[in-house]
């Protein structure tokens, strides 16, 4: 999620251009059915995040079409769902394999489908939706497999907005310095808000949840931070190349899916491997 400088709006009653009680109505519903599902049937929250990364899934491709990039949807989601049971089921390994078919299936669809004009485009463009953000979101099956799966699941989740939260606030309240021209609203400010935010809620989650050290959670917290943000630089790059301004609109004072799930797809991994390695 972008943050926003500091400044007046007359959108939604928010200085941020936002429409603020949609966007937290939004968010409320959102974490009510992530703990709902979460902590009730682990299988019922893996469909739940098999259809947000769908979504996810559909957007791209459709912001690719604008440029006349033709990405096969059917066989992408049909990776995304096999990747992740594939991870959930059998591990890791089976997931790099479910990868590599997926990706050649890609090729060949491509191949047959739609000739030999752009293929090298489309193909590249295909793979890449399969890896950002299929197979990255599929790392949180590997997390939910877990005994403590919903604890694990529900840190990283709790860290990742905890950076948006906290870069939004301090972007608000205290942005003056642009970090690059790729964001604009995007501030030194906001990111040492998100740092801090995440470092905390790290810190706190780790040690309580799932009985680790505190400076164990500091650490994943502090890692974290730099990720989403780059996560949501590299989606804000990815609209300026397309020259649109969200990638949907199905989520109001959001935008899109992808627009939620820019820095939990590049932070997951990373975290992942910190709590397999802690824990």
């Amino acid at each position: 999620m972008e943050e926003r400088t500091a400044g007046t709006s007359s959108s939604g009653g928010s200085r941020t251009g936002r429409n603020l009680p949609a966007a937290i109505a939004v968010g409320l519903v959102l974490g009510a059915l992530v703990l709902g599902t979460l902590y009730t049937v682990k299988e019922l929250f893996l469909v739940v995040v098999v259809a947000a990364v769908g979504v996810g899934v559909m957007e791209l491709s459709k912001a690719f079409a604008t440029r006349d990039i033709k990405v096969p949807v059917v066989p992408a989601l049909a990776g995304l769902v096999a990747m992740q049971a594939a991870a959930y089921w059998l591990g890791a390994s089976w997931l790099l394999a479910a990868f590599a078919v997926f990706a050649f299936v890609l090729l060949i669809w491509r191949m047959f489908t739609a000739g030999t004009e752009g293929f090298v485009r489309d193909a590249s463009a295909s793979v890449f939706i399969l890896f950002y953000p299929a197979l990255l979101s599929t790392f949180v099956a590997l997390l939910l497999k877990a005994p403590d799966g919903d604890h694990r699941v529900l840190v990283f989740i709790a860290i990742t907005v905890a950076s948006d939260t906290g870069g939004y606030a301090a972007g608000v309240l205290f942005g003056r310095h642009p970090m690059t021209a790729i964001s604009p609203r995007k501030t030194w400010e906001g990111f040492a808000g998100s740092l801090v935010a995440c470092t905390v809620v790290g810190a706190w989650l780790v040690t309580w949840l799932l009985g680790g050290e505190i400076w164990q959670g500091a650490l994943i917290g502090a890692l974290a931070a730099p990720l989403a943000t780059l996560g949501d630089l590299i989606e804000s790059i990815i609209k300026r190349d397309l020259g649109i301004k969200d990638l949907g609109t199905i989520l109001p004072g959001h935008g899109g899916l992808m627009d939620r799930l820019d820095s939990l797809v590049t932070t997951l991994v990373p975290v992942w491997v910190l709590m397999t390695l802690f824990l």
